[in-house]
């Protein structure tokens, strides 16, 4: 049987004494599925920064004025205008190669979220392949229905500084 998590707990067990009805209590429940899309669609769009192509990564984040980015780069970004015009400029870098999460933790609460993970991978740097290896912290609203990223945080990366 599937833990509860800490969050849903209470409500079920208000739910079990009766204090509230047990669908409540259900939909107290994190949207574990919701979040790991959402991660999921995180690293396809920036797959897609290393080919050239932005737009995805503008469906994935939320555009609102509180999102930060602090990224392989070193830089530290508040707001969706300084977000989306650092995604743009790695776009046009095009990078190629790929990346992917490992050893993903999620937590999930009502509306907000997080996923750390290791960022693994490839670039190519000057013509040549390098490893790419950082860990990383996601944070995701849920807004509209839809759980959106508000916060990416890496490790730098030393060959990003001469770019």
């Amino acid at each position: 049987m599937k833990q509860l998590s800490r969050l849903a707990l209470p409500a079920f067990v208000l739910a079990v004494a009766g204090l509230v009805p047990l669908s409540t209590a259900r939909a107290a429940q994190p949207d574990e599925a919701g979040v790991e899309q959402a991660n999921d669609a995180f690293y396809a769009a920036l797959n897609a920064i290393f080919k050239g192509n932005h737009e995805p990564i503008v469906d994935a984040w939320s555009h609102a004025d509180d999102v930060t980015y602090m990224g392989p780069d070193g830089k530290y970004m508040v707001g969706w205008d300084q977000v989306v015009t650092n995604w743009k400029s790695q776009a046009d870098k095009k990078l190629g190669g790929s990346i992917r999460p490992e050893r993903i933790h999620t937590t999930v609460g009502q509306d907000l979220a997080t996923v750390e993970c290791d960022e693994v991978g490839e670039n190519i740097v000057d013509g040549k392949t390098t490893r790419v290896s950082i860990r990383a912290t996601n944070t995701y609203r849920l807004e509209n229905g839809q759980w959106k990223m508000i916060g990416h945080h890496t490790d730098t990366l030393p060959f990003l500084d001469k770019q």
